[in-house]
């Protein structure tokens, strides 16, 4: 059972690590700076990484020991989550990116910061 329940969390870690590069080229795309870097081909671990602007930072980190979202603003951190939690910050960015609002004269996309969870 355990064997299986292992390699259960591996095929998870490699879809939520498909899912990190996707939304990272998407940020990207929108005007964030974003990134989302794997060791190797196995996609057994990612650290992404967005900036909202203002000093706002986001870093989801997953790997095989576990998964973290920090959020920080002027190099402070604002919140640290793991585990489920952690994942359900990510459906809240991914939301702020589905339904964000460009500022009209500007290419910084605005940025309402009561979407997420603090």
């Amino acid at each position: 059972m355990f064997i299986r329940l292992a390699q259960e969390y591996r095929e998870f870690v490699k879809d939520l690590v498909m899912n990190l590069q996707a939304l990272a080229i998407v940020l990207e795309k929108r005007g964030y700076i974003a990134s989302c870097y794997t060791c190797g081909t196995q996609l057994n671990s990612a650290s992404f990484m967005v900036s909202l602007g203002d000093n706002h930072l986001i870093r989801f980190l997953v790997s095989d020991y576990g998964i973290t979202w920090t959020e920080m603003q002027d190099d402070r951190e604002l919140m640290k989550l793991e585990g489920a939690e952690a994942i359900s910050q990510l459906e809240e960015l991914a939301n702020l990116v589905k339904y964000q609002i460009k500022s009209v004269d500007s290419k910084t996309p605005k940025y309402d910061q009561s979407l997420l969870v603090h």
